[in-house]
């Protein structure tokens, strides 16, 4: 749904962003890499059938792969 703009489950087209964010107490669509590293995670709905993915931005994935935090 990012890349194309179009539904894999329905094949809508009407597709919304949610940009994530880090807010106070821990609120907010983020994936902590460390004690205080984090990286936002940004979330793509479709508004027709409900199905929701959600995305890295790519030059934050090194962060997340090479965090101590992730179980392998």
């Amino acid at each position: 749904m990012k890349n194309n703009k179009v539904c894999p489950k329905c094949q809508s087209s009407n597709i919304v962003r949610f940009d994530g964010f880090h807010g106070a107490y821990g609120t907010g669509n983020y994936v902590q890499t460390s004690f205080s590293s984090y990286v936002i995670v940004h979330r793509y709905i479709c508004c027709d059938c409900g199905f929701a993915e959600e995305w890295i931005d790519k030059e934050d994935i090194e962060k997340v792969a090479n965090s101590k935090k992730a179980k392998r």
